[in-house]
């Protein structure tokens, strides 16, 4: 695909405001959640959960929330070390446990998910429903050339080190 000078540069600056975008959101959250004493990270996990009462897997969690498992485990021995989730063996296999919502943790989540969802309303202040279904579009467009792109990097990467380069 060859684009002109003037497209690429728009593509490149699209880029950039995404991730500055992307920052600038990441770090509003911190703010948001500071009352509880939660990072953004332990939010989304305690989010996943409140959303599935049954509980999840780490292996789910760490899938659903785009993290390595490593990470998944941090976090939840942070929110269980506070009593805001709990981890149970899954029967059947002792490497695998579930985690679910304490009732201290659902009771957070109540305070929370209504400041969480006002403050999305707020943001989107001004912008249609019609352009916020195009941008979604646009972003899954977005994630799923990324996930390509860093497929393609990764394999190309691999290749490389088996020839010794």
């Amino acid at each position: 695909m060859s684009l002109n000078s003037r497209s690429q540069q728009q593509r490149y600056e699209a880029m950039l405001q995404l991730l500055r975008s992307s920052d600038t959101l990441w770090n509003a959250s911190h703010a948001l959640f500071e009352r509880w004493d939660l990072s953004p990270s332990q939010f989304n996990v305690m989010n996943l959960l409140h959303n599935n009462s049954e509980g999840l897997s780490q292996s789910d969690l760490s899938r659903q929330l785009v993290v390595h498992r490593s990470n998944i485990t941090g976090l939840v021995d942070r929110l269980e070390k506070r009593n805001l989730v709990k981890r149970t063996a899954v029967p059947g296999d002792r490497r695998l446990y579930n985690v679910a919502l304490t009732p201290q943790g659902s009771t957070i989540m109540e305070e929370i998910l209504p400041l969480y969802h006002e403050s999305a309303v707020r943001l989107w202040e001004g912008v249609t429903d019609d352009r916020i279904q195009a941008l979604l579009s646009d972003l899954e467009s977005v994630i799923q050339q990324s996930q390509t792109i860093a497929r393609e990097l990764s394999e190309s990467s691999a290749t490389a080190q088996r020839k010794g380069k």
